[in-house]
């Protein structure tokens, strides 16, 4: 990458879709923010290249140190076993998509202990705030991300508990609740029986742990078109350039009340726009030039992890990446599930049909994705 300026997030989208107030919706643009027509092909390219750019970076350069350096890393990375957990009842494959795989992606968010300060005190418990679908097509080719509103209202299938016994089904429950009640592989269930979707792998950030992510980075940048003043969580950013610390960035991922409408379609692009910004920040850093420095930031992602059992190793995951190398960056999709506002609680969400349908069908097959499966009436008010 020339030169050593700073980066701004948003910068170098001439749309304005890597920045805050960026539209989160409407036909050919996904509602996180990123445009889906030509213009965005240049930024999903970015997004590759800047995912599998620091992940190898971190992960090369921190083995490097030796035996010690890469086993308290591989230590670190925690596993669930969901196929024990969720059993034999799951969606099969479709003969088209054998080959293809379907991964689950949860941002999940303790407000437990020191993090409670961070909002308010308000809420407790954790909670997954995003979840995105990631399907890989099966020649490694294309690859898109659909992401579930924590808000949706979804029917939650019975659970198996970690201590045994299990937990009842419910009607009309938050999606992003299903993480509190049941874990991990309950939401894997959820997804999988409201989508038909067999969910290969998944992978869980937790949110307050990459707060040391971001402090040992020096921070992160992200450029505000829309001011945030959520007085609930007493989080501020007025319209400019900021660079964020640990704290802040936790503050702004988790920003809701304070911007835009207060509500989660919102603060889905916040969160896409921090992520965007968090990996450019990765990449624009000489790691390599300082192997402490890489380990302590590979020890802050590795602790932040839980995956399922497969992908629960320092091998299995740069096996994993390496598995993707061939995407075309420019076929690289990203979706929210097309939702309307629910009839009996506006502040809520249910799937629009028959766009929601038509999109798992697509990932189901192994298909390309309908541009009707792409409007989110929701995203429009």
């Amino acid at each position: 990458m020339a030169g050593r300026s700073e980066p701004v997030a948003g910068a170098d989208d001439a749309n304005g879709a890597n920045a805050v107030g960026a539209d989160t919706g409407g036909a050919g643009t996904d509602a996180e923010g990123a445009e889906s027509g030509a213009g965005g092909a240049p930024r999903r390219r970015r997004v590759w290249r800047w995912v599998g750019g620091g992940c190898a970076v971190l992960l090369l350069a921190a083995a490097g140190g030796g035996w010690w350096a890469y086993s308290s890393l591989d230590g670190n990375i925690k596993g669930v076993d969901i196929g024990k957990a969720l059993g034999d009842d799951r969606p099969r494959k479709a003969p088209s998509a054998l080959g293809a795989t379907n991964l689950l992606v949860l941002g999940s968010d303790s407000r437990a202990g020191d993090n409670a300060a961070l909002d308010g005190g308000a809420v407790s418990g954790a909670r997954s705030d995003t979840a995105l679908v990631v399907h890989v097509s099966e020649n490694r080719t294309k690859a898109v991300a659909v992401s579930i509103p924590r808000d949706t209202l979804v029917d939650r299938p019975a659970c198996a508990k970690p201590d045994g016994g299990e937990t009842a089904p419910a009607t009309r429950v938050m999606f992003n609740s299903v993480y509190g009640t049941g874990g991990a592989p309950c939401v894997v269930k959820t997804v999988e029986q409201m989508s038909g979707v067999r969910i290969d792998h998944f992978m869980e950030i937790d949110f307050a742990g990459f707060k040391d992510l971001v402090d040992d980075l020096g921070g992160v940048t992200v450029e505000v078109r829309e001011p945030i003043r959520d007085t609930k969580g007493g989080f501020t950013l007025e319209p400019g350039t900021h660079r964020l610390d640990g704290t802040d960035s936790l503050k702004f991922v988790r920003t809701r009340y304070g911007y835009r409408d207060g509500s989660d379609l919102g603060r889905i692009g916040l969160q896409q726009q921090f992520l965007m910004a968090l990996l450019r920040e990765v990449q624009r850093q000489d790691l390599l030039g300082s192997p402490a420095k890489t380990f302590r930031i590979a020890a802050s992602l590795t602790k932040s992890l839980t995956t399922d059992s497969e992908l629960a190793s320092l091998p299995a995951l740069v096996d994993f990446g390496r598995s993707m190398r061939g995407i075309d960056p420019v076929a690289m999709d990203t979706i929210m599930l097309p939702v309307s506002y629910d009839k009996a609680d506006p502040n809520r969400v249910v799937p629009a049909e028959p766009q929601a349908g038509t999109l798992w069908k697509a990932i189901r097959e192994d298909a390309p994705i309908p541009e009707s499966a792409r409007k989110s009436p929701a995203a429009a008010r």
